[in-house]
């Protein structure tokens, strides 16, 4: 099954809704998880990770929420996924923090969400974005980081040989992409060419797939350029809102080290530090239900629902 044919609950489903958001260049796809109560109250937004679509686990965390009495909106980024926009697969983080701000500003205009009780939860490069988001956006009130990509300095160098080959493929594309698109896998197998090349990357992200969906797995390598430059984790010393950090202390693409150094400088910071967790296994099983425990815990103490 391609990504495109993927079936979705109808619209008007209780418990979930197909929207489309607009934005630059396109529209958002999203899922809409109105509050289980049916009243207006405190919404999270969510947003994926590196090349990632909603589909590779963002219901969890959506019906998680839901669950919980939240409401939540799950969404794909323009040019990937169920979200409309061409060239397709064009991987650019400030398009992309783009996003994040027309999803934001059209979650204030719905009727069951309170604009002045908005999260935002993002994982991997998602929680890079929500890193940057919080910092600068007055309107959002609380603030879950998890895994996040901090230092692209420091991911960089997780990739190992395939730096200079990973600066050519970005150079050409570049300089070639508006007549051929010159693209680079996201997620390979050590040794490969491959924005992430760990141990654990290419089966961690395959896994985070259900059953029948392909997924995309290459975008544009223009990013391969842009990765380096980009320091979210700079940002946090600017939040000031509540913000909660989870933490893998094996994380093979998102280092813990720089991750723990940025975070401990927000000035409302929690963070949760999982020694044994690693990067895409913090997605699956026990793991799964005991980070999201400790952030449904910090969502009781810092966006609670009405009684």
């Amino acid at each position: 099954m391609s990504l495109n044919s993927v079936t979705t609950p109808a619209r008007g489903d209780p418990l979930r809704e197909d929207i489309l958001i607009p934005s630059e260049g396109g529209e958002c796809h999203a899922w809409w998880y109105p509050p289980k109560s049916g009243k207006r109250g405190p919404t999270i937004v969510i947003g994926h990770g590196l090349g990632g679509i909603k589909e590779m686990g963002l219901n969890r965390y959506a019906e998680l929420f839901q669950r919980a009495g939240y409401g939540a909106l799950a969404f794909d980024y323009v040019g990937f996924g169920q979200s409309t926009g061409k060239p397709r697969q064009i991987l650019d983080y400030w398009k992309q923090q783009g996003d994040w701000d027309h999803v934001l500003a059209y979650a204030k205009t719905m009727p069951l969400i309170d604009a002045y009780k908005i999260g935002i939860f993002g994982t991997s490069f998602g929680g890079a974005h929500v890193i940057d988001v919080a910092a600068r956006d007055p309107d959002v009130v609380v603030a879950i980081s998890q895994c996040p990509f901090t230092s692209g300095f420091a991911s960089t160098l997780t990739t190992g040989f395939a730096v200079p080959f990973l600066g050519v493929l970005g150079i050409a594309d570049t300089l070639f992409g508006w007549y051929r698109r010159v693209n680079v896998t996201v997620a390979g197998k050590p040794g490969q060419v491959a924005l992430m090349n760990s141990h654990d990357a290419y089966s961690g992200y395959r896994s985070l797939l259900p059953a029948g969906v392909e997924g995309e797995n290459s975008v544009a390598a223009s990013i391969a350029l842009q990765i380096p430059l980009l320091f979210p984790g700079a940002s946090a010393k600017k939040v000031k809102i509540p913000i909660h950090f989870s933490i893998c202390g094996k994380d093979s693409v998102a280092p813990a080290a720089p991750t723990l150094k940025y975070a401990k400088q927000a000035a409302k910071g929690e963070i949760e530090y999982y020694e044994d967790f690693g990067h895409f296994s913090i997605y699956q099983g026990e793991q799964f239900d005991v980070v999201t425990a400790k952030q449904l815990d910090f969502l009781s103490r810092n966006l609670p629902l009405e009684a």
